[in-house]
This record gives C-alpha cells, sequence and structure tokens, in this order.
C-alpha cells in the first residue's frame, strides 16, 4: 500500500496510515480542499466523498470545503491561517496550481498567487509506523525588488468532520500549576490558545483535542493536533453556526509581521494531527509512541535517577557543601548529580551575576575541576544549571553589551526577576552563548544541562534591524541551533528543558533536549494533576519529577516518603530535598525507593501508557506495559469515611493470560483483573500509593 496515493481526474490526493486516512483535493479554483480525516479509506471510496461536496446554500454561507491552508480571498470567512500584503497594497491571494511531489510517504503541493512572486509549498507527511500527519509551510518571495509583508503565517488548518456536538480538551494553567486538563463545548465562535509570552508558555499549550462529546478514555474517535514550536504561537478554532469546525496554527501571536525579503523563504514549524477510534488513552499512547520513534533523538535511553541541589541550597553553593550533597546521594543509589543555581559569577541572590557564567572563585577556589572528579568518583554523572538566554542587570556582561537585550527605544526595560532577556536573535549575542556553553562542556565532559528560562518576553523590540518583529521567531530558532550544535559536538551531553518550570514544553523542544521539567510545583498531591495533563502528549520518559521535602515548600502540605516516590516514579524521579536534614530511616527508605525503581523503569520509561480511576473515584493510577511486563502505581490521596478503595481495573492485560504479582507470588487470571480489578495492599490513612509488578507467566 503506498503512503500516499495522487488520483489525477479528480485532483485528489490520499494519504494512508495503519488506521487512518487524510485525504485533500484541488478545486476548481485551484485551492487545495479539505476532503476527509478518519477512518480509513481507499483512494476510490475518497473520490465518491467528493462527489458528495455541494455548493453552499446561500450567499452569505461559507464554501461547504475548509481550506487546507486558509487564505483571505474570495467567499472566505472564518480565520485566515495566511495573510499576505503585497507592496501595492493588495491583500489576499489567488491560488494557480504548479505541480506536485510524492516522496514515500511525504506529499509536497505546490501553489503560486496568480499575479504576484508568492510561491508556497504545502507539507504532508504520514509514516509508514503510525497515524501522525505532520504538516508544515514554505513560503517564497520570488520577486527582484519588493517585498511581500506577511501578517499572519500559519503552518495548517484542520477541519473535523461535521458532528452534532464538539468538545474541545486542552490544557491551560501558570506557574506552579501547569498542563490543567480542560474539555468543554467548542461555541459557535471563534476560540483562541495563544501565548504571547516569547516561549510555549505555562498558561496553554499548544496541543488540542476535538471529538463529539462522548469520547472517553476508552472509547471514542478523536482528533487532536500539536504544534512543534517554543516561542510565542497561537491556534484558533472556529465552529460556525452551520456546523463545520475547523483550526488554524502556527508560530508568532497575532498582531506580529514578517517582511519576505525578495528571494527569501519562510519555513513554518510542523503542526501534527493525529485521528484515533479508541478514545483520549489510544490517542496518548499514539502521540508517545510518535514522540519516541520521530521526535526524541536518544528514545531507547533509560533516564537516569537525577538529585538536583537546589531546595537543599538554593543561592548558598560552595564546593564543600556539593560534595557533602553528592556523597549522600551517591549513597541512595543516584547516577546523575546536578548543581544548580549559585554556582557562578556574583550569584549571591538572583539579583546579580546571570551572564558572567565562570564559577565563583570565592565558593570553587580551583573552578569546577574537583566537585566533577568527586561527582565522577562517587560513580555519578555530572550536570549543571544554566539559564543562557537571561541577564541580570547587574552583571558584567550587561554592562559591556547593554544592547543585547530585548529592548525598543524610548521603552522601559522592565525587568522580572531581576533579569532582562538576552536577543539571541542577534547573531553576536547566540555566538556568545554558544562560545561559552561549548567551552563550559568541553572543559569538564559535562553530562547534563538544566536549560532554564525564568521570565518571559517584554520590549521584544531589535533597534536598528529593518524588520525587527522577526525576534519572536528568530530568538527561539537561535536557541535551537544552539542547542543542535552543542549535542552534535559533544554527544554525550543531555539536556533538561525547564522555563520556570514547564513554561517550554513541546515537540519542538523535545527535539533537541531529553526531558522536561514540567512544574515548580513538586507537591505530590498536586503533581497528580499535572502529570495526568502532560501525558495527554508526552511519554513518561521525557518528564522530571523530583521528590522533595515534607512539608512541601509550595503547599505546605505533608506526605509520606512513599507517596512522594510513587508520584515521581511515573516518569523519570529525582530527589530534590535537603539530604542532609533527612533521618536516618529516611535515608535508607529512599534507598529502597530508588532501587525499586529500577526494577521498573524499563517498563515505566518504554512502555505503554494507560490511564486508570477506580470505580469508587477515590483511586488514580497509571498502568504500563511492555511485553509481557506491567507495572501499576496506584494513589489514593483521600479516603472519605475511612473507606479503603476497591480492587483497581486494569486495561492493558490480556482476558486470556495468567499474571504473577512479582513481590508476593500472587497469581491473577487476566480476565478477572480487566473485570473486577486488582486488589491492592494500601497503607492506612491519606496519601497512600502502591507498586506493583506484574508478569505474564501464561
Amino acid at each position: 500500500m503506498l503512503a500516499v496515493q495522487f488520483h489525477p481526474d479528480r485532483r485528489l490526493w490520499l494519504l494512508r496510515g495503519p488506521a487512518s486516512s487524510y485525504a485533500v483535493r484541488l478545486a476548481e479554483d485551484d485551492s487545495v480542499r479539505h476532503l476527509h480525516w478518519g477512518a480509513p479509506l481507499t483512494l476510490e471510496q475518497a473520490a465518491e466523498l467528493q462527489e458528495r461536496t455541494t455548493p453552499a446554500a446561500s450567499s452569505f454561507e461559507a464554501e461547504p470545503e475548509a481550506d487546507e491552508l486558509a487564505v483571505e480571498a474570495g467567499a472566505r470567512f472564518g480565520p485566515p491561517s495566511l495573510l499576505a500584503r503585497f507592496a501595492d497594497g493588495t491583500r489576499g491571494i489567488q491560488w494557480r496550481y504548479t505541480g506536485h511531489d510524492i516522496d514515500g510517504g511525504h506529499l509536497r503541493i505546490h501553489l503560486r498567487d496568480r499575479h504576484y512572486p508568492l510561491e508556497v509549498t504545502l507539507h504532508y507527511r504520514m509514516r509508514a509506523d503510525g497515524d501522525v500527519v505532520e504538516r508544515w509551510t514554505v513560503v517564497r518571495n520570488l520577486g527582484e525588488r519588493e517585498p511581500v509583508t506577511l501578517l499572519r503565517c500559519d503552518s495548517a488548518s484542520w477541519t473535523a468532520p461535521r458532528r452534532e456536538r464538539y468538545r474541545m480538551s486542552h490544557l491551560v494553567g501558570g506557574w506552579n500549576s501547569e498542563f490543567q486538563l480542560r474539555r468543554t463545548e467548542v461555541p459557535v465562535a471563534e476560540t483562541v490558545m495563544t501565548s504571547r509570552r516569547g516561549l510555549t508558555s505555562h498558561h496553554a499549550n499548544p496541543w488540542l483535542a476535538v471529538d463529539d462529546g462522548t469520547a472517553d478514555e476508552e472509547h471514542g474517535e478523536v482528533w487532536s493536533t500539536a504544534l512543534a514550536w517554543s516561542g510565542s504561537w497561537r491556534v484558533t478554532l472556529h465552529r460556525d453556526p452551520v456546523g463545520r469546525t475547523t483550526w488554524t496554527g502556527g508560530f508568532g501571536h497575532e498582531g506580529l509581521i514578517w517582511s519576505l525579503a525578495p528571494g527569501e523563504e519562510l519555513e513554518t514549524p510542523v503542526f501534527a494531527g493525529l485521528y484515533t477510534a479508541g478514545g483520549f488513552g489510544a490517542a496518548g499512547r499514539a502521540w508517545h509512541a510518535y514522540v519516541r520513534r520521530h521526535v526524541l533523538s536518544h528514545p531507547g535511553e533509560i533516564r537516569p535517577v537525577l538529585y538536583n541541589s537546589w531546595e537543599a541550597t538554593g543561592f548558598d553553593v560552595d564546593e564543600a557543601g556539593q560534595m557533602a550533597l553528592a556523597a549522600r546521594a551517591a549513597d541512595l543509589g543516584v547516577e546523575l548529580f546536578v548543581m544548580d543555581d549559585g554556582w557562578f559569577g556574583a550569584r549571591g541572590s538572583d539579583r546579580a551575576g546571570l551572564g558572567d557564567w565562570a564559577p565563583n572563585p570565592s565558593r570553587f577556589p580551583a573552578g569546577l575541576g574537583p566537585l566533577v572528579a568527586e561527582v565522577r568518583r562517587l560513580g555519578m554523572r555530572f550536570g549543571l544549571w544554566v539559564e543562557p538566554e537571561m541577564v541580570n542587570p547587574d552583571s558584567d556582561l550587561y554592562r559591556a553589551h547593554p544592547d543585547w537585550v530585548l529592548h525598543m527605544a524610548n521603552r522601559d526595560r522592565t525587568e522580572m526577576r531581576h533579569q532582562l532577556v538576552l536577543n539571541m536573535a542577534r547573531p553576536d549575542t547566540a555566538a556568545w552563548a554558544h562560545g561559552w556553553l561549548d567551552r563550559l562542556v568541553a572543559e569538564h565532559a559535562i553530562d547534563f544541562l538544566k536549560w532554564d528560562a525564568n521570565r518571559p518576553f517584554t520590549e521584544a523590540g531589535w533597534p536598528g534591524h529593518e524588520d525587527p518583529e522577526r525576534v519572536w521567531i528568530e530568538h527561539t530558532r537561535a536557541v535551537y541551533r544552539i542547542m543542535d550544535r552543542l549535542r552534535a559536538d559533544h554527544p554525550g551531553l543531555r539536556i533538561e528543558a525547564c522555563a520556570g518550570g514547564g513554561g517550554r514544553a513541546d515537540l519542538g523542544i523535545l527535539a533537541r533536549t531529553d526531558q522536561v521539567w514540567i512544574s515548580d510545583n513538586t507537591d505530590p498531591v498536586d503533581r497528580l494533576g499535572i502529570q495526568d495533563g502532560f501525558s495527554r502528549l508526552y511519554p513518561a520518559q521525557v518528564m522530571s519529577a523530583w521528590v522533595t521535602d515534607s512539608p512541601n515548600g509550595v503547599t505546605a502540605r505533608r506526605t509520606p516518603l512513599r507517596f512522594r516516590f510513587h508520584v515521581a516514579m511515573a516518569g523519570v524521579p529525582g530527589i530534590g530535598g535537603d539530604l542532609t536534614a533527612w533521618a536516618e530511616d529516611e535515608l535508607k527508605e529512599s534507598a529502597e525507593l530508588v532501587a525499586a525503581y529500577k526494577r521498573v523503569r524499563p517498563v515505566v520509561q518504554h512502555g505503554e501508557q494507560y490511564r486508570l480511576r477506580g470505580d469508587d473515584g477515590t483511586l488514580t493510577a497509571w498502568e504500563y506495559a511492555l511485553g509481557d511486563d506491567h507495572v501499576v502505581l496506584a494513589w489514593c490521596v483521600t479516603r472519605p469515611f475511612g473507606h479503603g478503595p476497591a480492587p483497581l481495573r486494569l486495561a492493558a492485560v490480556s482476558a486470556e493470560g495468567t499474571y504473577q504479582d512479582l513481590a508476593t507470588g500472587a497469581v491473577h487470571a487476566g480476565a478477572v483483573l480487566l473485570r473486577s480489578g486488582l486488589p491492592l495492599d494500601l497503607p492506612p490513612g491519606d496519601h497512600a500509593s502502591t507498586l506493583v509488578r506484574l508478569r505474564r507467566i501464561r
């Protein structure tokens, strides 16, 4: 079966995956129109669908077929994906089809404006091992003298089939409350999800799912999309009164423009889409498989258990204190020691030193070498916290280069967290950042960077540049290039994406990092909701989660050590508490729990994930399946009236199989686990949790 097929008589293309298909056609005016996205179709069946198109019922209604890249021309009244203004003031585009190319699963459709020198290529790619459709757009100015002003340039438009009602699922939040799942009926209106902050943001994430209101975790059709971009973005969802739902998305927020110079082209980020018929659970697992196979650089690796020094020391960092923490971390079985903020320049607080990336000589008299050597002697890898895109005004860097920050003429420079944002779109600023990072990593063979960004953009100007608004896109592209160069030159380097927690989590950053710090909130109760939302798109192997002190530093909630560990074990756990204050029994229990995680982490990090809920509502659980092995992590936050939870019904076992609990030796029939549930041995009281390892024995 060909991944992409073309019907020349119908001027129709069909992309076919294992469990879905996607069809588009050329309309009479040479615009590319949406035809089908859903269950598998043959080319002949798609052609039959094309025959069913009908003209608009009234001159006041939009055309019945949606555009694959909506433009401002003709009888189009929904949100446009591509807005262009030409030198003579003309807006809108009228297409002329100039051909297409098919390379395996990659389709390129070439279009030109009928009068002006603007060329657009629509890219579609569907890989043989999944049903994700990758889409992006390349726009070129073919002229020789005059620029073309792009007022909007999205990656793609998407169209859901007609249904009686539509529901959308998306992620909202804020600092310390990222990835909160919201489900609501799609209003008859335009709904905009966006970040205007220069980063993906804590407040929204560029993932969106649409269903007919009946889908649940195991059943129902779901159409979902995700934008691979780490800067400002916008997705506009439009439900019109005659029953059509479409959405368009791409980089940049509203109001930004890009002047496309003669001979220049602009390529948008990938906006990927997925259809599944197995509910939100199947959609999540399909996205996880896609991320592992086609986004991550090292998907087969086992992510190490790390220790991070921040909550133990804050800015009070020195060689002796870090060595003492490293010794305790090593005793717990930690594999990667990460020194956080405070190791460089005059960094005694968040008010100074950011940008001066040399070890503080009073805290590290011989540089970082002795600490790195000691960490490695203890059998651990070594990592560092860095924040390359930011600077304190009270720093040698800023005093030498005040023009390197984002700023506008005759406007104040807004400080947040006592820092400003460096303009990485400037070649000199980007070269400086890559230079010191490259030297730092090379000198000590650094294994791991926690790359942070602790504030959004303000006064995002570029005085003296002829097209200053492109800083919103070029800054992110420059960060990508620096990360890509570092990883190419230092193959052993691994990077964690962080932006004051989960402010930069998306498919774009994951293409050049290995895991994401998803929230500064380490309270395990809050984390259950944060991690649930994150799992809608991102697999467990990229989800960094820490075990910290009790009471929690954010919420002051007290929780058992076991519960904190079991919540963190749902992804890639780290330890972030002050180990010097932990009692001997806590250290002993922590070592046992770290060892327990190492036994199950191949299944957790590389297995298929199923989100479960107890029948009585008191249990939340995740089940992971890899071959014959299954891991269940279950959490009971509270017991109403002291009642214990009912057995937990599993989802990934086979009804014909027989499974053994590797800790107790108990044997369970798969059919019983599916229908009646797994009895759980939970400790008494609230904040109870358990870890169960099952293996199929026949």
